[in-house]
Order: structure tokens, then sequence, then C-alpha cells
């Protein structure tokens, strides 16, 4: 249509010149925002990585990212049982705003629930980390678990990602299985209901997925959610890895080997990035879903108190690492208390997006903060409940209420292990804190559904566990208060 007589007239050809740099400075546009990669570990212990300190743990990867990195000291998630926390995650606000406050494993729910089993996920009015990067024209993919709704509705692929491969469950074998078990949930998933079970283990199977994403998207702006299930239980591990400690016995054994071949999976991704002269235009984040479950699968959470399910520090604080594009702020550390709630506005604004323009979030992006640009802390005050049960962190200060024992009040930065309740020492504080969870509670939705109440002792009971070992210790004999 520009030709006249087989020849382009001047102005056809100014039109045809503009159109084409608007499709070139397009493209340079795209490939400018930096690719995002989470990279999210299941059930691991604090301490159980070398750049958390271990000793026993082999994690050449993560401690290679760790050097490159701010490191967050005071990490928290929303929840410390998996499916709500992903929630929190993938929302960027209190789950229990929308009522998703209970865990959403099909078996542990109360038979009163309004809903049950696949039924219980994420409603469809809540928009995910996916929704928001699409809309800023990201490729978004998911890989591993899921676990925020079984249902099709709640389907990753209908949730803001353009490719799954995972699990809708919460927890499967790390190796095919030879016969498939009757809940679809833990099937492996290609898309939308296509089923294809993996070779090999699955955690390196799922870095071979991302690396795939990656590859097909180098030359577009990309986020992959990597969500492993490692190290949740079961405790499946390779022949090979469990060789690499001969002085390690039973679950602590098996638990090191997966976490070595999660390191491996993370470090693979990290190569391909490199690779492909990616890795300068990549924010990556290393994060975990909740404490680890020291009694399940031989976690530690050193030097932390508590374990996964309850509302001490082991419970809810994560190791937390992210590096920025550009090699910016290399191995520095933060010492404020963020939430993983902060990372759907700070990968929002990474992607160009205007996090002014995001209602109704609790998260921050961490931007400013860790630029220098913002001395404050994110957040003045941090909240969990499940059921009966609650906490605020406020300051160095964090009151914990239980169903049956009055509450409690911790310095956390004196007292990390929360052995020594200060609540009559600062009775004014105590009060005020007690009455702001309180009113943050009226802002919540009741519970979409509930979990079974012998659950509530189980989780009462790990945490009691915790501190009759540690009143046998000299440390805590030595100590009959923390004065501030």
């Amino acid at each position: 249509m520009f030709y006249k007589n087989g020849i382009m007239s001047k102005k056809h050809l100014q039109i045809l010149f503009l159109l084409i740099t608007v499709q070139i400075t397009t493209a340079v546009k795209a490939q400018d925002k930096p690719n995002i990669i989470l990279l999210f570990a299941d059930d691991a212990g604090y301490h159980d990585f070398g750049f958390q300190g271990s000793k026993e743990m082999l994690t050449p990867s993560l401690d290679k990212l760790a050097k490159e990195s701010i490191q967050f000291k005071q990490a928290y998630v929303t929840d410390p049982t998996c499916g709500p926390s992903r929630a929190g995650l993938l929302t960027g606000k209190y789950q229990q705003r929308f009522g998703y406050e209970e865990n959403n494993v099909p078996g542990y729910m109360s038979k009163v629930s309004a809903q049950d089993n696949a039924e219980m996920g994420l409603p469809l009015e809540e928009k995910t980390m996916g929704d928001y990067m699409q809309s800023l024209g990201y490729v978004t993919g998911f890989y591993g678990k899921w676990h925020v709704g079984g249902a099709d509705r709640f389907h990753p692929t209908r949730r803001g990602f353009d490719e799954f491969y995972g699990f809708r469950g919460g927890a499967r074998d790390y190796f095919a299985y030879k016969k498939l078990p009757k809940d679809k949930l833990n099937w492996l998933e290609k898309g939308f209901e296509n089923y294809q079970e993996h070779n090999g283990y699955l955690t390196d199977f799922l870095a071979d997925e991302t690396i795939k994403f990656i590859e097909k998207n180098k030359s577009k702006p990309f986020f992959a959610f990597v969500s492993f299930n490692a190290v949740h239980t079961p405790m499946d591990a390779k022949k090979e890895d469990l060789e690499k400690f001969p002085k390690l016995k039973g679950k602590r054994k098996e638990v090191a080997a997966m976490t070595l071949a999660l390191d491996r999976a993370c470090g693979r991704i990290m190569d391909k990035l490199k690779e492909l002269g990616l890795d300068d235009n990549t924010l990556i984040v290393f994060t975990n879903d909740n404490g680890g479950p020291s009694d399940k699968n031989a976690s530690v959470n050193y030097p932390l108190s508590g374990t996964k399910s309850n509302h001490l520090e082991g419970g809810i604080r994560v190791p937390f690492l992210l590096k920025l594009p550009k090699k910016n702020k290399v191995n520095t550390s933060y010492k404020y208390p963020i939430s993983t709630f902060d990372l759907l506005p700070t990968f929002y604004e990474v992607g160009g997006g205007d996090v002014s323009k995001i209602k109704d979030i609790d998260g921050v992006s961490l931007l400013p903060y860790i630029n220098g640009k913002n001395t404050k802390r994110p957040h003045k005050t941090l909240f969990w409940r499940k059921d009966g049960r609650g906490a605020i962190r406020k300051g160095d200060f964090k009151l914990i209420r239980f169903p049956d024992r009055p509450a409690m009040l911790f310095n956390i930065v004196e007292d990390e292990k929360e052995l020594y309740d200060v609540s009559s020492e600062h009775p004014e504080l105590f009060r005020e804190m007690y009455k702001e969870l309180f009113e943050w509670e009226l802002t919540l939705e009741r519970p979409r559904w509930m979990l079974k109440k012998s659950y509530e002792k189980y989780d009462i009971d790990r945490m009691d566990d915790y501190w009759k070992k540690e009143e046998k210790t000299s440390d805590f004999k030595s100590k009959k208060s923390i004065k501030n």
C-alpha cells in the first residue's frame, strides 16, 4: 500500500521508518527490563545453609549467591505453614484479610468447614504476583509446588502464569510415581490437565524446566517462580547425594542430601543466566516458605526458637537473599524486618510499574530501603494469626498470644531464642501491643475453612517441646531475665 508505480513515496518511506523505529525501541525497552527469578525452598531450616552458618550442609551455589546479594537478617513469612504463606506472598497482603487463614492440605481440615479439599483455594478476586507481572509485559512461568488451590479455577495458568509444570498439592514423591496415587493434586502436570511424570529426581527436573523457560524467553522480560518442594517430606534423596555426607545419619543425612540437590538446582539456573549473558540483567531472590519442621525432616533453625507451624521466630523467620541487576549492593545486609509479601511490589517496581497505583496491599517495595532513599523501617508492625493464636512484631519487641496461657513479650534483638518473657517489665508496651493485635484482627475476614482442633494442640506441643529442651541448657540457667 506504500507503493505507487513500484516506487515508494517519500511520505510513505518516513512512515515506514517511524514504524520500524517504534518496533526497535519497543524491543530494546523490553530487553532492558530486568528478568526476575524467585527461588523458593520448602520447609528448610533457618540454619541449614552455608551462608547461614551451617558447617554440615553443602550449599556452594547459594553461598556464592549470598556474596553477590543483599542478605535480609530479619525476613519473615506471613504464616508458619505452606499454603497460607504462599497466599500472602502471591497477593502482597495478609492472607487472613481474605479468609485464607488455615492450611489447605486435604485431610487436615475440619469437616464443618464451608469448603473442603480441592475447593479451598486463593479467591479468584485476588490478583496474584503473576497477574501484575503479566500486566507489565512479562512472560511468566511457575515450576513446582502450587498449593493454593486444587480446583481448575485456581490453576496457575488461570492465576497469572503463562506456563506451569508442577503439582497443585502440598507434597509428593521426588522420584516419579510407579503407580499414580488416587489424588491427582500431587501428579505432575505440564500446562493444564496434561499429566506427565518426570524422569530422574524432581528437584533436578524443576531446574531443567526452568532452564528451558529461560532459553525460550531469553529475548523477552520473564518472571520465573521456581517453587521447589525440597526439603519438604517425604525424605527422598539421591544415592550419590547421600554419599556426600558420611558422618551424618538418619533424617539429618537425608535432609543434607536433599539440600545439596536444592543448591545444585539453583546453581544450574544461575549458571544458565550467565551463559546466556542475562545474569547482570536479572533480579534473583532466594527464600523459604516457613521455618523448618525439625521433628519431621531434621532441619535446624538455630539460633532461632521453635519450628514450622508456631509463631516463634523459628516458625516465621526465613533465610532471604536478593541479588539486584547490574551487581549493585554486593555482599551487604539489611537489618530491619521485612516480609515475603514485599516481593510483589518490589518485583512490580523493578519491572517498571508504578507501585503507588497498586491498591489494597500490605507489602512495600524494598528498593527505596535498600538503596538508602528511605532510612526508616519498611514496617512499623507485622502481624500473624492462626485461629486463637496470634503475634505482633513492633520495633525490637514481639508479643505472642496463646490459646492456653497468658500472652508473652520478648525482646527479639536481645533474646533471639525467645526464652525470657519481659511483659512484667514493660506493662504499658505489653497492653499497647496486645490491643493493637486485636484491632488488626477486627479488619480481617472470618476464615473460609478451619483446621481440625487436634492440629492446634499439636502445634502448641511442638512449641513446648522446644522450650523444655532449652530450659535444660546452661545458657538458660545462667540468665534469670532480660533487662531492657
